[in-house]
């Protein structure tokens, strides 16, 4: 799972606000989404919350790329202050340790992963190598949003 600091959570929930007030759904008490889970609490269509991948791509082989979204059946789940973050179980493992962070400084505004799982930054700051690169990642989704900085992803409102 991965930590969402106190400012991190004010800007996602406020992002899920503003895509129509998104509902308020408590996670799964084991942490992972079942498909009686997303019927049960009508989970489909409003983003929930944001949704982490780590897919093959970039310089140094992994990307991160963002979006909100709805739980799906499978996915691992971190909350903090009302904040969900959806992961499939291969991203989750590279993300473990992790730290989602929002930002607004002279680098930019948006959220930023901090991976411990990052051995290293490509030069252009795009992707990373992970440390344990037998974890196969996530297949690349069609809308990404990120543009890391130094092992970190950044999502901009």
């Amino acid at each position: 799972m991965i930590a969402i600091t106190p400012a991190a959570a004010v800007h996602l929930r406020a992002l899920l606000s503003a895509h129509a007030g998104a509902p308020s759904n408590e996670p799964p008490a084991s942490g992972q989404v079942t498909s009686e889970e997303v019927e049960k609490t009508g989970m489909a269509g409003v983003p929930e919350g944001l949704r982490i991948l780590v897919e093959k791509g970039g310089c140094a082989g992994m990307q991160y790329a963002m979006k909100l979204d709805v739980p799906r059946e499978g996915d691992l789940l971190s909350e903090a202050e009302g904040a969900r973050v959806f992961m499939d179980p291969a991203s989750a493992a590279l993300l473990r340790g992790a730290e989602l962070d929002y930002c607004d400084d002279l680098v930019g505004t948006g959220f930023r992963l901090q991976n411990p799982n990052a051995a290293r930054s490509c030069g252009c700051g795009t992707s990373f190598e992970p440390a344990q690169p037998e974890v196969e990642p996530a297949q690349p989704e069609a809308e990404q949003h990120s543009t890391p900085q130094e092992s970190a992803a950044s999502f901009a409102r």
